[in-house]
């Protein structure tokens, strides 16, 4: 099946979601590597939406979810790809507060490496849903995408 252009480049889009959520785990090596810092560029509409409105994040969560993913007049391609994102964001989330309770009062090299290996762990896992959606293809993430192909 042949993938419009328009919907492989939502498909990429989509993922600015949890690219947005993984920034704050970049910080470390923001500092060390400035130049670093153009990959937050694609994710400043949704920071600034996030932080502009009342309940954000909630809300875009709402409007991806139902808007989205449960309507079936969305093409699957789109429906697919914007669950996976909200899977990973999720994810995100949970690591991230799992971070702030485990990690945070160890500080030091051990938050550093945890961080920054969560940050390249999900730009590895952003450009690999960016060229298989340009490709018209589901990207295939072990357990998210099983996850996600259960739900649809």
């Amino acid at each position: 099946m042949l993938i419009p252009i328009w919907q492989k480049f939502l498909g990429i889009l989509i993922y600015m979601l949890p690219w947005s959520e993984a920034l704050p785990f970049g910080r470390y090596l923001f500092q060390d590597f400035p130049l670093l810092q153009w990959l937050e560029l694609p994710t400043l509409p949704i920071i600034i939406f996030q932080r502009g409105v009342p309940f954000g994040n909630l809300l875009l969560f709402f409007i991806l979810f139902l808007g989205v993913v449960r309507n079936p007049k969305i093409p699957y391609f789109l429906r697919f790809n914007t669950l996976q994102a909200i899977l990973i964001d999720i994810g995100l989330l949970l690591i991230s507060y799992a971070f702030q309770i485990i990690l945070q009062p160890l500080g030091g090299l051990v938050l550093s490496t945890f961080s920054s290996t969560v940050w390249i762990g999900v730009l590895a896992i952003i450009v690999f849903a960016s060229i298989e959606s340009i490709q018209g293809k589901e990207p295939d993430l072990p357990w998210i995408s099983e996850a996600v192909r259960m739900q649809l």
